[in-house]
């Protein structure tokens, strides 16, 4: 009988646990649903990565796999009537608008008489599954990656024999890849495997002393192929534990980043809510500025998504982003905490800013990273989370390599007087703005804005 692959978070072939139950149940159909609504605009960096997976993945099917566009609970059925299919199989999909999506598409199958066949998820462990002794979810991330580390991930799925792929079924041209896709972000599976293995050869042996330095190539750049589905994290779970890394201090750190990625899938799993809105109203009589009312706040609102603030750490952050759609983590917190506590806007307005720009702008991470700086997440210390956007970029940028890269009228700034361009003769001779606030004076309105709303919230 006709199997139907649908292919979503899990653009790869190998360790591929719903592929491998489909091809045990009979020929397979691979299909992609194109949303219309990626095809408006397949410039943007997460649409363009997409289609490039895509494309990898008809090459690694040999050239079987259909694409259709439209609403998912329609396509579906419509295909299966042509190739008369038994089931549908995916990898269950876990945030909010993926689950009533599937729910609606279920339903129509089942009204089809088609069968429904959900197999892992996009996590090593799915979200939901590690709970506390009493049953309840984690919400705090040191206890849950206990809990997580114990329960354990299954290794990697073998690879499927040679499966029967159905041939002849009409399908539409994948739309060209539009534009240039970030440099250095692997994207394709042969891409991500590729990473890895010289991930695991050579800077993973730093990673606890190089990650934190956006100037140095010291993380993986996976983030792109964990969102897409062309690398599973069960399969570099694996691989660390294979090569004796788990236990090291640079392996036992890049699991916890792995861990970080599965809690916030766990808490957008449980509050779905959480996606666009705070989790914890402790800060819910907080005052935001408005950029949709007040122009000074929209202004600086452009200065920051721009990159032109003046303080070249944070510009150097946002230019990336839109240069390579991509951002080190750690400017993804810098940035972070300038727009709420420097700027004073809600974590939203940046975090949608985000996903507009990233390749691996998942909703789970995205979101809840926000909110881990703003405060109204799953940790409870806003307090201490101003960064100072001159200390950060002095600290973890000490000679100015990175700045320099994406701000280049402070090329001619050496060293760390990158940093501090108003400090330096002919600092601004190339045409870089000047601040555009004082950090020390938003950094005690916002400590003020926190202490009115916490004691409001207690009485």
């Amino acid at each position: 009988m006709t199997q139907v692959m649908w292919f979503r978070r899990d653009l790869r072939v190998h360790d591929h646990p719903a592929l491998l139950r489909a091809a045990a149940a009979g020929e397979v159909l691979p299909l992609v649903v194109l949303d219309p609504a990626l095809l408006r605009k397949p410039e943007r960096p997460r649409a363009a990565a997409f289609l490039a997976a895509v494309a990898a993945l008809d090459g690694a099917l040999e050239g079987r796999l259909v694409a259709r566009t439209g609403r998912p609970e329609r396509v579906l059925p419509q295909v299966c009537r042509e190739v008369r299919a038994a089931a549908v199989h995916v990898s269950a999909e876990t945030t909010p608008y993926g689950r009533r999506r599937d729910d609606a598409v279920a339903t129509a199958l089942r009204a089809a008489g088609v069968g429904w066949v959900a197999t892992g998820s996009p996590y090593a462990v799915g979200p939901g599954l590690v709970r506390t002794r009493s049953g309840t979810p984690f919400s705090v991330f040191t206890p849950f990656a206990r809990a997580w580390r114990a329960h354990g991930a299954p290794g990697p799925a073998p690879a499927p024999p040679r499966m029967r792929l159905v041939s002849g079924v009409a399908s539409q041209d994948l739309p060209p890849i539009p534009g240039r896709l970030p440099g250095g972000t692997p994207v394709t599976e042969r891409e991500a495997q590729d990473a890895w293995a010289g991930f695991l050869a050579g800077a993973g042996s730093a990673y606890d002393q190089g990650r934190d330095r956006p100037d140095r190539a010291g993380t993986s750049r996976l983030s792109t192929a964990l969102k897409l589905g062309t690398l599973h994290p069960r399969t570099l779970l694996h691989d660390l534990a294979r090569h004796g890394l788990s236990d090291g201090s640079a392996g036992a750190r890049f699991v916890t980043e792995l861990a970080w990625r599965e809690f916030f899938a766990d808490v957008l799993w449980h509050h779905p809510e959480s996606a666009w809105a705070d989790l914890r109203p402790v800060l819910a009589a907080l005052e935001y500025a408005d950029p949709a009312s007040d122009p000074v706040a929209a202004e600086r609102f452009s200065a920051w998504r721009e990159g032109r603030t003046g303080f070249p750490f944070i510009d150097a952050g946002m230019r990336q982003l839109r240069a390579e759609g991509w951002m080190h983590n750690r400017l993804r917190m810098v940035t972070a905490s300038f727009l709420v506590k420097d700027l004073h806007l809600w974590w939203p307005h940046g975090a949608r800013h985000f996903l507009d720009h990233l390749t691996d702008g998942d909703l789970a991470s995205n979101s809840h990273g926000w909110q881990w700086v703003a405060g109204t997440g799953t940790d409870a210390a806003p307090y201490f989370r101003i960064f100072n956007p001159v200390a950060q970029g002095l600290r973890f940028d000490p000679h100015g390599d990175y700045v320099r890269r994406y701000v280049p009228e402070l090329a001619h700034l050496h060293g760390a007087a990158a940093h501090e361009p108003w400090d330096a003769p002919g600092g601004y001779a190339h045409g870089y703005p000047e601040r555009i606030l004082d950090h020390a004076e938003q950094r005690r309105l916002a400590l003020e804005g926190y202490a009115a709303a916490r004691s409001g919230a207690t009485t």
